[in-house]
């Protein structure tokens, strides 16, 4: 086998895992980095190239990169391509290392690093960003892009659950999803939402089928989703580092978060495995944890 059909084959692989397109491209191209620089898989060849990136990347991103180099062991291992006697993936001490863990399986994988966290958010679209947004995107017209920001944070999908939205879901008010693991999460779509985004798509000729189509009539990719609001935020004078898909996720969590304050609720309407992952959208940015301290600390 060779190395294009291997990465085709992991891109196969991570698809299958649900994994998102951007994902899939990240963590190919973290594959790709390593073997550009090594030409067999080994504890050495590893630990090696933990140390490399270290030396040449910021913290996000080494630990992106690790994340698809583990991903791809998990892959070769699955398949059964991982030779650990060659490779020296089974040691006879199976001792961990500071670069290193062992899975239960007894294999290793590369550990990440450890990130200071932030207390605030500070990459999320602004309330007042994104009312604007919607009132500019209407007054020139472009009913396309309007609703892409509204369902992305009306709904609080993501950019490859957008993509799957279909005009008989919108007559639903729901779609199910089918995550990892073989999980069901149920999408819900606000009634005011349905009733200004049916007869919309219902003018354009979209009676069923995907909503989000290109003008050869295939859907957009995430890819393009991501590129246009950069060009929008541009246009429009918003930060650019605010505008990106997930941002939009963020934005219907933290006002769910203020109208409803559920957060067990919310956890299940994100999808997400852990109440953790959503205290998240707890936190406030650096200007709103300003205006509270100038508001509290009077001594």
């Amino acid at each position: 086998m060779n190395f294009e059909t291997l990465i085709s084959d992991f891109g196969i692989y991570l698809e299958k895992q649900g994994h998102a397109a951007i994902t899939i491209r990240l963590y190919s191209c973290s594959v790709r980095l390593f073997f550009s620089h090594y030409n067999s898989l080994s504890v050495e060849h590893l630990q090696s190239h933990r140390r490399w990136l270290l030396e040449c990347y910021k913290p996000s991103t080494v630990n992106t990169r690790i994340l698809g180099m583990n991903r791809f062991l998990d892959f070769m291992q699955n398949r059964g391509l991982l030779d650990n006697e060659k490779a020296n993936f089974q040691s006879p001490i199976s001792a961990p290392t500071d670069s290193l863990r062992i899975t239960p399986t007894g294999h290793y994988r590369l550990r990440p690093i450890r990130e200071q966290k932030h207390t605030y958010l500070d990459t999320v679209i602004s309330q007042k960003d994104y009312d604007r947004l919607k009132r500019r995107l209407k007054k020139d017209e472009n009913y396309f892009w309007y609703f892409i920001v509204r369902f992305l944070a009306s709904t609080g999908a993501r950019v490859s659950e957008l993509r799957q939205i279909k005009m008989e879901d919108l007559q639903l008010g729901y779609l199910d999803l089918y995550s990892k693991g073989g999980k069901i999460r149920r999408l819900f779509f606000p009634r005011s939402l349905c009733r200004e985004a049916i007869p919309y798509f219902a003018s354009h000729g979209i009676d069923s089928g995907f909503l989000f189509l290109t003008r050869r009539r295939t859907c957009i990719s995430a890819r393009a989703i991501e590129m246009q609001l950069k060009n929008i935020a541009k246009r429009y004078q918003i930060n650019p580092a605010t505008m990106y898909p997930h941002s939009f996720r963020h934005r219907y969590a933290i006002n769910f978060l203020k109208r409803f304050n559920d957060i067990s609720l919310l956890a299940d309407l994100l999808g997400h495995d852990s109440i953790e992952t959503t205290r998240i959208y707890l936190m406030k940015s650096s200007q709103e944890q300003q205006t509270v301290i100038d508001r509290v600390v009077t001594w």
